[in-house]
């Protein structure tokens, strides 16, 4: 694993890039774009499964989001969604200038909230050629609806009330306020996946310094205001590959995602008895690749 910047526009990105294990100089191979979940780092899922990729014959580059992580951009701790949609484009970039990527070979699989913004991306951006998700969140149905999609919009023109009051004080020399990602250790959540997410992001399983937990609360405007799957039909045209646990409370989303894609290129594929967070590490993980691996190997031609 090497070590790589690359430019966003004004920010320079930090990311991990994985070589082929048998690389050879000269050769030219398709390439995966990883992208980590919300409140995520390069250093835990997303570069597991880039290492893993890299293995299996591809390069494979996971990186920190702007305004996140080793990645610069300030204020520090932004999480706007279009912004991670924009650091997609910059990876893709990044991977056309590398003289061993096939610049018309190259995937991309999304995490969580990674998947909804893959989805975002490369309904868009047509140098993506597949697509691969692994517990998909669209953080704008998250926000407007719940994590478990049951609850009210008519909450939202408080919370929004609350959100523009809070940059208002902000805007006026008040302290600046975060949201946590999942909850703090020892408070209660009703959804096993935010329960499950506190064990991974919060304790030695999948803790790194660089992930604290929180983000700018003035962040949740975007999310409420983005959709990563309201351009999937008809624009998603590429092979999709959705994997997700069947007892994630999150699956609606998968299950959304699949419904709205068009043609017969696609796939839902659901692990027996995981949830959400399963697909993260350990044997949840494993089954992933064991279906996207393939996946990719045959999309992409390698």
């Amino acid at each position: 694993m090497q070590r790589v910047s690359f430019k966003n526009r004004s920010i320079i990105m930090a990311g991990s890039l994985c070589q082929p294990r048998d690389f050879k100089d000269g050769a030219r191979y398709p390439a995966v774009v990883v992208v980590h979940p919300a409140g995520g780092v390069k250093e835990q899922t997303a570069g597991e499964y880039a290492k893993r990729l890299a293995a299996e014959g591809f390069v494979a580059l996971a990186f920190d989001a702007s305004y996140q992580g080793e990645s610069g951009g300030e204020p520090r701790y932004l999480d706007e969604p279009m912004n991670r949609v924009g650091d997609i484009y910059s990876a893709v970039d990044y991977l056309t200038t590398l003289p061993f990527v096939d610049g018309k070979r190259i995937g991309i699989l999304g995490i969580c909230a990674g998947g909804g913004y893959s989805v975002k991306a490369a309904s868009l951006d047509r140098r993506i050629k597949a697509v691969a998700t692994a517990s998909a969140a669209n953080v704008g149905n998250a926000a407007r609806k719940g994590w478990d999609g049951k609850s009210p919009m008519s909450a939202l023109p408080g919370t929004l009330e609350m959100l523009v009051k809070q940059r208002t004080a902000e805007a006026n020399g008040a302290e600046v306020a975060y949201a946590p990602y999942v909850p703090k250790v020892g408070e209660a959540s009703p959804f096993r996946d935010l329960r499950e997410g506190t064990d991974y992001y919060c304790t030695p399983r999948g803790q790194h310094p660089n992930a604290p937990n929180k983000m700018l609360i003035s962040s949740l405007i975007g999310w409420i205001a983005f959709d990563a799957f309201d351009l999937v039909d008809p624009l998603l045209t590429q092979p999709l590959m959705i994997c997700a646990g069947s007892e994630a409370d999150s699956l609606w989303q998968s299950r959304e995602l699949y419904a709205k894609a068009p043609g017969s290129s696609k796939e839902l594929f659901l692990i027996e008895g995981k949830s959400h967070m399963d697909l993260y590490d350990g044997d949840g993980r494993e089954t992933v690749l064991g279906k996207i691996i393939p996946f990719f190997k045959e999309r992409l031609s390698l």
